[in-house]
């Protein structure tokens, strides 16, 4: 994920991340504990995990709760989408 990710703080607490998908950018496998992410800009990402696939139509302004998961992610859309991520410890 550092490809499209980087540390904006971390505590004991939490791990907030900023993470930006250029169109066609995409992850490996990769883990997060329960996690509240909240779209700076939204788009299409098609998170693939536990041998399903699932295409997210994330809106600006959108914020979600995801429980802990190991997925790959990838931006299948024509624009950026660009997120906050709140990792929960």
């Amino acid at each position: 994920m550092e490809n499209v990710s980087k540390s904006i703080m971390e505590n004991d607490r939490v791990r907030v991340l900023q993470v930006l998908f250029k169109p066609n950018d995409k992850t490996v496998m990769h883990s997060h504990p329960d996690h509240v992410v909240y779209v700076l800009k939204g788009g299409k990402l098609r998170l693939t995990y536990s041998g399903k696939t699932e295409v997210l139509d994330l809106k600006t302004g959108q914020a979600i709760f995801l429980k802990a998961q190991s997925h790959e992610a990838e931006n299948t859309g024509k624009t950026d989408v660009d997120l906050l991520v709140v990792e929960l410890k």
